[in-house]
């Protein structure tokens, strides 16, 4: 049950409602407080005459005019913002609107101006007319002038806001964002240390019995620590097959578990576990970096035809290569009391170079520009990662850049300028930095 509140309160967190529900809410409880409150001995009189000094003719006018005005350009405003999004996500892809309906921006002005037309609908029912039973809530009718001031100063904003978000560095820098936390979260301040891995622990598996799974779609969250206690529980030891980001197919095998009489095996994995319908970043590290990768293959389109926007997210990916520089990778292997008792499979640097680089070099294979870049990038994570094995991955990307190099391009200085960036990663590679600098 840990997964699934985890993935409840992940999607929470992520969907567009919730925000502006609340502010629905407060707006309704306000108005209710605000008429409940009219006459109250603490409000002093001069401060209700400021508020409003109309009779309840002029209370209705007002507030069917706020109600109406805000409502009607809600519906306008995001009816374009729609209009804008669905243009804007050609070119970077529908995955990254998510980045929209997230930003709590969007839901705080929706939640406001939906909020102000649930006050003023609450705070009209209470407007009363005729001599003996005439009531008009002043104190109320300020509070409702004081959210159409407020809806105005969120309409200029709004439209500030669309316009800087739809720009697609500030996309990048966005997605990049989340990229960062997601390798922050799968990887620990530790360099140098060796933690150790699945492959390298040495356990019979062969009469392991087969967990399948009745269930289908994408793993997005996983619970170890309630695995790993159902294990130690029953003397059991597990093997997932899959980690967050996979998708499971019904019927599919998850996991081995031994020995193969453990009682409530396909129970633990399935309750250990949530899926959904589609891919979330966070635990599943790889699918951040293909937001990344998404925005400069389509650029690299040719119906886009953008390597600028390619050469930026490169940039980027170099920064997150960096920032695992000095990190290591979080292990695969959980020991209770000395003992192994789960493995699953993690992600690791050299799998993350090739999900970084290898769409990119594979789309823009006829773009000197972008193959240039990467070297240059490659050198410049050299400069910080001086770990053998992760270096000898930066090098293995190096040389199916200068092969791809030297098939596609048809000017012999690009391609001069392809093998002055081989040699300097190798210089790099080989000496360590600075990897900017000049000479052949």
């Amino acid at each position: 049950m840990g997964a699934r509140l985890h993935k409840l309160i992940h999607d929470l967190r992520t969907t567009f409602w919730l925000v502006p529900a609340v502010l629905v809410s407060l707006g309704v409880l306000a108005a209710f407080w605000a008429v409940g409150a009219e006459g109250a001995d603490w409000i002093p009189d001069p401060l209700l005459a400021l508020l409003y000094e109309g009779g309840e003719s002029g209370a209705r006018t007002l507030l069917g005019a706020i109600a109406t005005s805000a409502i009607g350009v809600t519906g306008t405003l995001f009816s374009i913002t729609i209009a804008a999004l669905t243009l804007a996500s050609s070119q970077m892809g529908p995955r990254l609107l998510d980045n929209f309906t997230r930003d709590r921006g969007n839901q705080v002005v929706l939640g406001v101006f939906l909020g102000t037309f649930a006050y003023c609908l609450v705070v009209l029912r209470q407007v009363r007319g005729g001599e003996d039973d005439l009531f008009v809530p002043r104190l109320a009718l300020g509070g409702a002038m004081l959210l159409g001031g407020l809806c105005i100063a969120l309409l200029v904003y709004y439209v500030h806001h669309m316009s800087s978000r739809i720009n697609i560095d500030t996309v990048i820098d966005l997605v990049r964002r989340d990229f960062f936390a997601a390798l922050d979260s799968q990887t620990e301040r530790e360099p140098g240390r060796r933690l150790l891995q699945p492959e390298a622990v040495d356990l019979d598996w062969s009469d392991a019995c087969p967990v399948p799974d009745p269930r289908n779609g994408y793993l997005q969250q996983l619970e170890t620590d309630d695995l790993a206690d159902w294990a130690v529980a029953n003397g059991a030891r597990v093997r997932l097959l899959v980690r967050p980001g996979d998708f499971i197919m019904a019927g599919g095998c998850v996991a081995l578990v031994w020995p193969p009489d453990a009682e409530g095996a396909q129970e633990a994995v399935v309750g250990a576990t949530a899926l959904s319908a589609r891919r979330t970043s966070g635990a599943d590290l790889e699918y951040s970096a293909r937001q990344l990768v998404e925005v400069a293959v389509r650029a690299l389109s040719p119906g886009i035809n953008d390597p600028m926007t390619a050469i930026a997210v490169l940039d980027q990916l170099g920064s997150a290569l960096c920032r695992v520089a000095n990190r290591t990778f979080v292990s695969g292997v959980t020991v209770r009391d000395g003992r192994v008792v789960l493995l699953r499979p993690v992600s690791d640097y050299a799998g993350l170079v090739d999900v970084s680089f290898d769409m990119i070099r594979q789309n823009g294979a006829g773009a000197p520009s972008v193959l240039i870049r990467m070297l240059e990038v490659l050198a410049l994570v050299a400069e910080q990662e001086r770990d053998p094995e992760r270096l000898a991955a930066l090098v293995s990307h190096a040389d199916k850049v200068m092969s791809d190099g030297q098939k596609a391009f048809a000017n012999d200085r690009d391609l001069q300028d392809l093998h002055q960036r081989h040699r300097a990663l190798g210089r790099v590679v080989a000496h360590g930095g600075p990897a900017r600098r000049t000479g052949p």
